[in-house]
């Protein structure tokens, strides 16, 4: 994510018009707002998208009735932030009838997969891991394709999540309740640079 402006000072209103325009003419890139940063994502290459797809299997398989969603969230901490995860681990029909935006309530995991730009050490490791920690998201699940390690965050106390787990590719991770699936990691080695 390339940040746009450092200045805390757009308005949730003023980013959701702005991501609505940004969509109808820039489909390539997805904005984000984290503790009041705006920035760009850009939308994700092969190796990275097969993560998301490893997961997505991984997490049917083990809890159908649940899905691995593309979805937009609200992060309401003091700034009022808005992600877009790589991954929304939630109830099939969590989103039905949402708009682009939707509040985390039912949320269990979010998922991110680290891009090989220059913004990913302050978006994924420190910015996101406290504003998922204040939306109270249970599990933060990271996959760091530059350490080739997973992180799995959770117990989130409202301001930053107490237990950081963090393990190399190719160990099982093991998602604590409310997710409660095991993933043996080995395959993430095949999509790493």
């Amino acid at each position: 994510m390339t940040a746009i402006s450092d200045r805390p000072q757009m308005l949730p209103e003023e980013f959701e018009e702005f991501a609505r325009l940004l969509a109808r003419t820039a489909e390539r890139i997805r904005p984000e707002l984290i503790n009041g940063k705006l920035g760009v994502k850009p939308v994700p290459g092969g190796d990275h998208g097969r993560m998301i797809q490893w997961l997505l299997r991984i997490c049917i398989q083990a809890r159908p009735e649940l899905y691995l969603h593309d979805q937009g969230l609200k992060i309401q901490g003091y700034r009022g932030s808005f992600a877009r995860p790589d991954g929304t681990l939630a109830h099939a029909d969590a989103f039905v009838g949402t708009a682009e935006w939707a509040e985390t309530s039912g949320v269990l995991m979010v998922a991110e997969v680290t891009s090989y730009d220059s913004d990913t050490n302050q978006r994924d490791r420190v910015e996101k891991p406290r504003a998922y920690a204040e939306a109270g998201i249970p599990v933060y699940l990271l996959i760091d394709r530059d350490s080739a390690e997973v992180t799995v965050y959770s117990q989130p106390d409202g301001v930053r999540y107490e237990t950081a787990q963090i393990l190399p590719f190719g160990k099982t991770v093991h998602l604590p309740e409310p997710v409660g699936i095991s993933l043996d990691t080995e395959p993430l080695k095949n999509w790493v640079r």
